[in-house]
């Protein structure tokens, strides 16, 4: 497997979104590894995460993936952060592997009960003939990245380094599409009820969200109602891109806090 392990300190695993690329959280990465030990990888059914993929299996693949990655890297447990689509990864590994998380942390996570709507069904149909059109709402997200500049020019010099970033680990469209199809198929929310460690739900601001709802985030906070909801100020799904060290200092301090309420 490939793995990437920075910094060092607390554990913290950093489980990527749909895209499957642990690289699209870079800046977020990079700003948390000066704060804790940070392990990430991209999903298992990346050919660049160099896991096991067994097709039967399904979802749990990526579920098992964090196992091995905790076990290749001789930890007994660790802070888990699923973001977007691994937040229901990060979720369901608590549930199967309670004894190996020590808190859990879900950034704009997509919640247990989603399913795709009719403009999603229609994407998933034809992956690869409307990836041009995916390119094309994700340019509607540079108004979030000008909410987190301080200038305007420092927004478009932000949103050139996300595009290249993006550009120089482009995504797979067909394993997009499958990712949320595996999703889909497994029901996960009865299995969840049982999660007791210390839980962050992080989103951004509503107004500036244009991927998943907040308030469908904050789902998880009905399921774990020992759960601390945060909203990260200026952001909207790309907090740990455009305000990299305003996330990394809110998981640190949880991850902190958490510890030394267990301890």
């Amino acid at each position: 497997m490939n793995i990437v392990d920075l910094g060092s300190g607390s554990p913290v695993v950093v489980i990527p979104g749909v895209q499957g690329r642990w690289e699209w959280m870079k800046p977020g990465i990079d700003a948390l590894a000066e704060r804790v030990r940070v392990i990430t990888f991209s999903l298992a059914d990346e050919p660049s995460s160099n896991a096991r993929f067994d097709e039967a299996l399904g979802f749990w693949n990526y579920v098992d993936h964090v196992r091995d990655v905790l076990d290749a890297c001789g930890l007994e447990r660790a802070a888990v952060c699923g973001v977007s689509f691994g937040g229901p990864i990060a979720a369901a590994f608590a549930a199967r592997y309670p004894g190996r998380v020590s808190s859990l942390i879900l950034v704009s996570a997509l919640p247990p009960s989603w399913r795709p709507d009719a403009r999603a069904s229609f994407y998933l149909r034809f992956p690869w003939l409307l990836s041009p059109v995916f390119c094309l709402g994700a340019a509607g997200l540079y108004g979030e990245i000008a909410a987190a500049s301080d200038t305007r020019w420092s927004g478009i010099a932000a949103a050139c380094r996300a595009g290249i970033n993006v550009l120089g680990h482009i995504f797979h469209p067909g394993r997009m599409a499958r990712r949320v199809h595996l999703l889909t198929s497994v029901r996960i929310d009865s299995e969840l009820a049982r999660v007791k460690v210390p839980t962050l739900v992080v989103t951004g601001e509503e107004r500036l969200e244009r991927v998943i709802s907040p308030r469908a985030t904050r789902q998880y906070a009905a399921i774990w109602p020992h759960s601390r909801v945060e909203t990260l100020a200026r952001t909207g799904h790309l907090g740990m891109i455009t305000r990299p060290r305003e996330f990394a200092a809110l998981i640190a301090r949880f991850v902190s806090e958490s510890e030394k309420k267990i301890a």
